[in-house]
């Protein structure tokens, strides 16, 4: 016996053999292997023995929970039986994707039955195949979940298998796995995965897998603010998504303000879908070809199916009203070897195992949709099932050796790549969607069909969605009828003989589109027409036209930053400042730069997609350290450097530096945009800024000469943490459990994301008048290294300070991360500015005029203590006091 199979569930070891003394032996076997020592054989009795009692209890519980024979009761199967028509499967729903499912199912030769809850007029049993059995009172609604409990555990049901995601999203797994029967579908909790936008939004955000950025919204006055704020933009478009499962309905792109402000009113106000509309979400519209994968799934291992365009719009040329599906081909020729490859790594893989890592192991299908992006794919949603009418576009692609019963029961019981599943070579599949008149409006049902099958071409397969036989005859049921799938060695065949195909049916007022796969095959003229062409910088990963955008973007927000000396006209080779302009004399005056970025901050804003606040945060972190030399800040400069431009992301971080320039009243110059593939993460990015500031000579800090024992500090507000220590930040963050989205625990009003990315205070307007006046001897900026690290860095050698910790209330933020992380008091006094972002440096007689133009520009400021002379030239430059019991 091979390990793989010895760590499966019970059930899969109870079809492997029929007695307790098969089952006790053959663990035995595999266990005596391991060693011939005492304490092998021990562990092997005792092991053993547990073993057996397990399995008496659960053939127990089995017997009991059902009033049919021992026989029946029994989940069971004799190891023979594995290569014998054994298995008895249950499928849920009655659409085309399950007669689908239904048709390759019965390929199988380990199929006894199949039991289809409701089924269709494609899967009755007036069909040739007496396996299939439609049970038409069964729907796979809650209400009927116990009904089809019982019905599995009565009729021997091997292996469910839901189409739908309705029942999924209401807990059908659950209600199986509870009595052991193997089901291929994800848990409730996992198709939350389809079942809330809101859910695979933050899923997505929380693995780094790419999606359209968005914002979510419990209720309609805070989306209907938004909506007013952000569509005065130009060129915005943006789409709106109810956050529950819609009947496909859900999503609505506006083209006006008015339009969206509509939708919202429909989805939160007047319910149009329920309780589906008690959240939504707006996210930014996203432009490109979709492609959808279906990929199969153990939890662990997956498989991914061809890659499949849909068409879901009524009519040709993709217009008109939204459908479930018009018809659809497989393998798209515009997913190429290397994007599907890049797909997987950056999608697919990371969907499989952050699930798992979540705890919800996905069991099933997958329906990734995808959009390709000029800056690469990008989700556009998740489903937890088989797409229609994608699933009678890829099953016929599968090969002669697929058993998708066998692939089905290895996925249920955690063994997929135990089993083969593989891919026709060179094949090309189409679906074209017969529709009833009106579809997807008002549209008849019980109009006959009829279908000449004599008269259909080879590989060219039938599947029935809208259908039911009533009175003998097989009438329309449903929007979307009947739908014909043909396979071929080329997709140009394909199509064509799905649509002699077509011709084998009629019923009244019937509707198809006839151009089904046109994308493909305007992507294959154009590929052929730049078979010639040399390639290109984009190509290599650099976008320059995607740089010059930017700059136009943010060039009205940067010109906004002008002053005196400097018109802030960006897209130049440098930026030009006019010291005279701005006031000073040549001859008296210095410059002073400083450099800084903003550190480990930055991976937060990347995982909460908050991008403005750390543009200011690194205007904050330059222009504080010019201030505290005197220094007017002038001038600024930024770097910002990724794998991959989102134009969205950069001009976020950029409005967030001319933000941070309007508030130190320095001009934004010019900046530098750097893209760089390969040396960043999808997402990812880095930046740096450049202050420079001029200073009267006169009026340089510290003026270390002139100070002395008894001068006192003056301690300004911080705003939060600002930009330093996030690394201990965001260990206690990833200690605590907490997710960004969840509720701040020191302000309830805000998300942690948001509370934690408050940006650096700029204390520069504030103190520029008391330097002006000269009432300052030096300036420290609360930076690394807190309070203990930053002051001594203004003193000279022979003084120390002396802080009173008691002297002001310590921020709760502080008070929280102390404590969740059990940090020791010296160590967090040398990381966090503990509540205050500057000290000032006054002589006394000059204490209560600095205090008044402080407390005029809104500063909160606080007497944290003095200097006093060192008693030896050993001591620290800085003294703590009172910091004892701050949590």
């Amino acid at each position: 016996m091979k390990s793989a199979q010895c760590s499966c569930s019970g059930y899969y070891l109870l079809a492997m053999t029929d007695s307790i003394l098969d089952y006790i032996s053959l663990y035995s076997i595999y266990l005596s292997k391991l060693s011939y020592s005492l304490i092998s054989f021990l562990l092997t009795f005792f092991l053993v023995f547990f073993i057996a009692s397990r399995v008496i209890k659960y053939k127990t519980n089995r017997s009991s929970s059902s009033s049919s024979s021992s026989s029946s009761s029994s989940l069971k199967r004799d190891k023979e039986k594995m290569s014998e028509q054994s298995l008895n499967l249950l499928v849920l729903g009655n659409g085309g994707r399950e007669h689908a499912l239904v048709w390759k199912l019965a390929q199988s030769k380990t199929v006894n039955k199949i039991y289809v809850a409701p089924g269709n007029g494609g899967t009755n049993s007036s069909n040739d195949d007496e396996r299939i059995i439609n049970l038409p009172d069964l729907s796979p609604i809650p209400l009927n979940f116990t009904k089809l409990q019982d019905f599995a555990a009565k009729n021997n049901i091997d292996l469910v298998i839901p189409g739908p995601e309705q029942p999924l999203v209401d807990g059908i797994t659950d209600i199986f796995n509870k009595i052991g029967i193997p089901i291929f579908g994800p848990s409730s909790n996992a198709s939350q995965l389809e079942g809330s936008k809101i859910f695979s939004k933050k899923f997505m955000k929380n693995h780094n897998i790419p999606t359209a950025n968005y914002n979510e919204f419990n209720n309609a006055e805070s989306a209907i603010t938004y909506i007013n704020s952000q569509l005065d933009k130009q060129d915005q478009k943006i789409v709106i998504k109810a956050d529950g499962i819609a009947a496909g309905k859900g999503v609505i792109l506006p083209t006006t303000k008015e339009e969206a402000l509509q939708a919202i009113h429909s989805i939160m106000i007047d319910k149009q879908f329920g309780t589906a509309g008690n959240k939504l979400i707006i996210e930014e519209f996203l432009e490109g070809q979709e492609i959808s994968i279906l990929t199969i799934s153990d939890g662990y291992s997956y498989f991914n199916l061809p890659p499949a365009q849909d068409h879901k719009r009524i009519l040709d040329g993709d217009l008109g009203l939204n459908t479930g599906g018009m018809g659809c081909y497989a393998p798209a020729p515009v997913a190429t070897k290397k994007l599907l490859q890049k797909i997987d790594n950056e999608i697919i893989k990371p969907t499989i195992d952050g699930l798992r890592k979540d705890r919800l192991p996905f069991v099933g299908v997958l329906f990734t949709g995808i959009i390709l992006t000029s800056m690469g794919p990008k989700v556009l949603e998740y489903n937890v099932r088989f797409g229609d009418p994608e699933t009678q576009t890829v099953l016929p692609l599968l090969s002669d050796e697929t058993d998708l019963a066998q692939v089905f029961l290895a996925a249920a019981q955690h063994r997929l790549d135990s089993v083969p599943i593989g891919i026709q070579n060179n094949k090309f599949a189409t679906t074209v969607v017969m529709a009833a008149g009106g579809y997807p409006e008002t549209y008849n049902k019980g109009d006959k069909i009829t279908i000449n099958t004599e008269l259909l071409p080879r590989d060219t397969y039938i599947f029935h969605a809208g259908t039911t036989i009533h009175n003998g005859e097989l009438v329309t049921n449903g929007g979307r009828v009947i739908a014909v799938s043909s396979v071929a060695n080329s997709l140009r065949e394909a199509v064509d003989t799905a649509y002699e195909g077509i011709k084998c049916i009629d019923f009244k007022d019937k509707y198809y589109r006839n151009d089904i796969a046109h994308r493909a095959f305007q992507t294959q003229i154009t590929s052929k027409e730049q078979q010639t062409t040399s390639i290109t910088y984009e190509d290599s990963g650099v976008s320059v036209d995607k740089g010059n955008l930017l700059v136009q973007k943010i060039k009205n927000k940067v010109k906004s930053t002008r002053r005196p000396g400097a018109d802030s006209d960006i897209g130049g080779f440098g930026g030009l400042f006019d010291l005279k302009a701005a006031g000073y004399k040549l001859d008296d005056t210095l410059l002073v730069a400083a450099t800084d970025g903003v550190g480990t901050k930055l991976l937060i804003a990347q995982e909460t997609n908050i991008h403005d606040t750390v543009g200011i945060d690194l205007v904050a972190m330059n222009v504080n350290d010019l201030v505290v030399q005197g220094a007017e800040p002038l001038i600024f400069l930024d770097y910002f450097a990724t794998g991959k431009l989102d134009l969205q992301i950069a001009s976020d971080f950029v409005s967030g530096v001319a933000d941070g320039c309007i508030q130190s009243g320095c001009a934004l110059v010019g900046g530098e945009t750097s893209e760089m593939p390969g040396m960043y993460p999808v997402g990812h990015y880095d930046t740096n800024g450049t202050a420079v500031g001029a200073v009267n000579k006169s009026d340089i800090l510290p003026k270390v000469n002139e100070m002395e024992a008894g001068d006192i500090l003056l301690g300004l507000a911080s705003d939060g943490v600002h930009s330093n220590g996030f690394s201990l930040v965001r260990k206690i963050i990833e200690h605590s459990g907490l997710n960004w989205d969840a509720e701040c625990p020191w302000d309830p009003s805000m998300t942690l994301g948001n509370a934690i990315l408050v940006p650096t205070r700029i204390y520069v307007k504030q103190l520029l008048p008391s330097i002006r006046e000269k009432l300052l001897l030096g300036l420290a900026h609360i930076t690394g290294g807190g309070l203990v690290e930053n002051i001594p860095r203004a003193l000279p050698s022979h003084l120390q300070a002396i802080v009173d910790m008691s002297t002001w209330d310590v921020p709760s933020v502080f008070r929280w991360f102390g404590k969740t992380g059990n940090v020791p008091i010296n160590d967090i006094l040398k990381t966090l500015n503990m509540g205050i972002g500057m000290v000032l440096i006054v002589k006394p007689q000059n204490i209560t005029r600095v205090k008044q133009l402080l407390e005029e520009a809104n500063e909160t400021v606080y007497q944290i203590g003095e200097l006093k002379t060192k008693a030896s030239s050993n001591e620290p430059g800085c003294i703590i006091q009172n910091a004892t019991s701050l949590y």
